[in-house]
């Protein structure tokens, strides 16, 4: 064990003392030369860790999973999953699970690595992973936190020394990342597959001790777990389609129970809106495209629910019609959420009947003239122009409608004015910056994305660099991502 006496390191294994059925105890898989590319000293600072000892050697050895703080019990978590839409029994093929940092203020937080090397449900992978889809993952997630979404965040990424065979020869690398925890939808749907309901039952309780505590002394504290998790689902979809963000491959494995985003693989924001984007090179179908991101939370919140039923009520048939009670406020409490997001981003104060209709007509003049996403409600916040509608008739008949709809309500122009300021992000992770990054990077040239980070980490401001909020130039092929590996 390395002794970390002044790196903060205050690790708790809760998760390691449930049931052995849900995960494997693992030992570190040694690297050649780890080498630090980037650290998150103020993510550091907040988890109660010395950055500068993290920037040792023995900080650095353990960052790549060359050995493992004191405190440690590392683990492989397992977990099944509806990948695309079919069932799989899965885990951590490539991460391992360091404990949960007790932060100064007490908070308690994975602490996972990830390309760590191979497990027990590695299925054959070498449980490794490239340095461009990590730093992708670093840059994605902060962005995300920045924004305010509730999302994992990346602590840091190190490069390897070593290679990793994909399509090519590819540099690899090691991300370290935090959560509030890694429970999964899938988590539970694996522990139902297993068909010990005494073990379902101790899972669930540590997911309600651990993320809704409130509920414990409910009537029915499994239906609440169910109502929580619902409500905490229907807010972060919303969130995501407020910015623009396509997650790319919601299976029921990347869905947490605390309701925060995870598992940044071929995620990418919208430029030009249009429902139907889809970046992900393996969605062919398009099933996680930008506009059935709702439908599809609602889908695997439905396959959460399944998993507990057994916990739900003894009578089956009572279980499901628990079950389904939940499931029918999801959409409504969707709608409310997102219509609710949207008059924000519109400078709506108050709520009118025809507010929904207003939101849908600017959204189709959008689409209908290829108007970028950010930048048009960024100039509505500033009533600036909008490049691509300024010779729309419909769209100025839209904002007549808008700017009498202001005009009705009680509050100042300026009010408003603010709120959509507050609102609406000047800077997002643009597609086109995000790979500049990473090709420099590619080529040992990490400057790029240490500026890209440092904009991103003000979304808000008022006075943004054109250079980031400029859309990508035209292209005859669209922009495709890949699953991190």
């Amino acid at each position: 064990m390395t002794k970390s006496i002044d790196t903060g390191w205050n690790l708790d294994n809760s998760y390691a003392r449930l049931p052995e059925s849900f995960f494997s105890l693992i030992n570190p898989n040694p690297v050649a030369d780890p080498e630090l590319v980037v650290l998150n000293t103020k993510l550091a600072a907040t988890l109660g860790l010395n950055a500068e000892e993290l920037k040792s050697k023995e900080g650095i050895n353990i960052l790549a999973g060359n050995d493992v703080p004191d405190g440690s019990v590392p683990i492989a978590q397992a977990y099944a999953g509806h990948q695309f839409g079919n069932f799989t029994m899965l885990g951590d093929g490539r991460a391992l699970l360091f404990g949960e940092q007790i932060s100064p203020d007490g908070e308690r937080v994975d602490v996972q690595l990830k390309g760590s090397g191979p497990t027990p449900f590695s299925r054959g992978g070498d449980g490794r992973a490239a340095l461009g889809p990590m730093l992708r993952e670093y840059i994605i997630s902060e962005a995300m936190h920045a924004l305010g979404i509730p999302t994992s965040r990346s602590l840091a990424v190190v490069a390897t020394g070593e290679p990793v065979y994909r399509e090519t020869e590819l540099p690899g690398a090691v991300l370290t990342r935090t959560a509030a925890s890694h429970l999964r939808f899938g988590t539970f749907q694996y522990s139902a597959g297993v068909g010990k309901v005494d073990d379902l039952r101790t899972l669930a309780d540590y997911a309600i001790e651990r993320h809704y505590p409130h509920i414990k002394d409910h009537e029915n504290q499994y239906f609440s777990f169910l109502e929580e998790v619902m409500k905490d689902q229907a807010s972060l979809v919303a969130k995501w389609q407020h910015i623009g963000f396509i997650h790319g491959v919601m299976n029921t494995d990347n869905m947490t129970i605390s309701g925060e985003t995870i598992d940044y693989g071929p995620c990418a924001f919208m430029d030009t809106y249009d429902p139907k984007t889809v970046f992900s090179s393996i969605d062919v179908q398009g099933r996680y495209a930008y506009g059935n991101q709702p439908y599809i939370t609602g889908w695997n919140l439905s396959r959460f629910s399944e998993a507990l039923l057994p916990l739900l009520h003894n009578d089956e048939e009572e279980a499901v019609k628990l079950a389904q009670a939940v499931m029918a406020d999801f959409s409504e409490r969707y709608k409310r959420i997102w219509l609710d997001g949207m008059r924000k981003k519109l400078g709506l104060l108050n709520e009118e009947k025809e507010d929904e209709s207003l939101v849908e007509q600017l959204l189709s003049i959008m689409q209908k003239n290829k108007a970028d996403y950010t930048n048009t409600f960024r100039a509505l916040s500033f009533d600036q122009p909008v490049d691509e509608l300024s010779c729309s008739g419909e769209f100025n008949e839209w904002y007549r409608q808008w700017q009498a709809r202001l005009n009705r309500q009680e509050g100042s122009k300026e009010s408003s004015r603010e709120l959509m300021q507050q609102t609406n992000p000047a800077i997002i992770p643009r597609n086109h910056k995000v790979e500049e990054a990473l090709e420099a990077a590619g080529e040992g040239n990490f400057s790029v994305m240490l500026r890209l980070l440092d904009v991103l980490s003000n979304p808000y401001t008022k006075n943004p660099d054109k250079e980031f909020t400029n859309p990508p130039e035209p292209s005859s092929r669209p922009y495709r991502t890949f699953c991190g590996t």
